[in-house]
């Protein structure tokens, strides 16, 4: 203590350290301190520096959180642009497959569409023909009839392998989506709106309507 005391005194001594000396006489604090780090071989500059101002960790620290905000932000975002990318690939995956899938049933939509006129055709030839002249005494016309009928039923085994359904709705409900309408006519004995006529049938390919069934429609009265 009395070294400390010494110490005091030289440094208040104002031709030695005239400026030390006129802050140490107006801050006891600094007096004080200056005696501690003088006795334990510490300067001020050192106090000091390790005392700096709270307000400079304070602006670092207010400049990491909003560092942090901003980054988690764009985390954020970032997540959920991803997230969307997904759903929009997961979308156009399922698209692709259906249209491939449809690509597969209906891709031979066209060729079956030429074939319903061969049908068509063998129809007729059938219907023409007089069921009273198929007799054995007319060999010739019965043996084609036969092969013209059994022509048509090997076609329509065809179609049905392939999901081509033949429609001839006589006395059904009539439903714009499979049938088209030839005329409207009142028929006693018959329900309004119901099919009386079948013109030409129509056809549907795997549940779609390929041809529609064209009819004559009942009316009211």
């Amino acid at each position: 203590m009395a070294a400390a005391a010494r110490c005091v005194r030289l440094l208040l001594r104002p031709r030695r350290y005239p400026l030390l000396s006129c802050l140490l006489r107006t801050s006891p604090r600094l007096l004080c301190i200056a005696t501690q780090q003088k006795s334990t071989g510490q300067n001020l500059e050192d106090y000091q520096s390790q005392n700096e101002p709270k307000a400079e960790a304070s602006s670092a620290e207010k400049i990491f959180i909003e560092e942090k905000a901003k980054l988690e932000e764009q985390l954020k975002e970032m997540t959920d642009k991803y997230k969307r990318a997904l759903a929009d690939t997961e979308n156009l995956r399922q698209r692709s497959q259906k249209l491939v899938e449809e690509a597969k049933l209906y891709g031979i939509q066209s060729f079956c569409k030429d074939l319903l006129e061969v049908a068509d055709v063998l129809e007729k030839a059938t219907e023409s023909v007089p069921k009273e002249e198929l007799k054995d005494e007319n060999p010739h016309l019965k043996n084609l009839y036969d092969g013209l009928v059994m022509t048509e039923v090997q076609i329509q085994k065809v179609f049905k392998k392939h999901g081509l359904l033949k429609l001839n709705p006589v006395g059904a409900k009539f439903d714009p989506y499979e049938h088209e309408a030839l005329f409207h006519a009142p028929m006693e004995g018959k329900e309004p709106g119901s099919i009386a006529l079948v013109s030409k049938v129509g056809y549907k390919l795997h549940g779609r309507t390929l041809r529609p069934a064209l009819v004559g429609v009942v009316k009211e009265v």
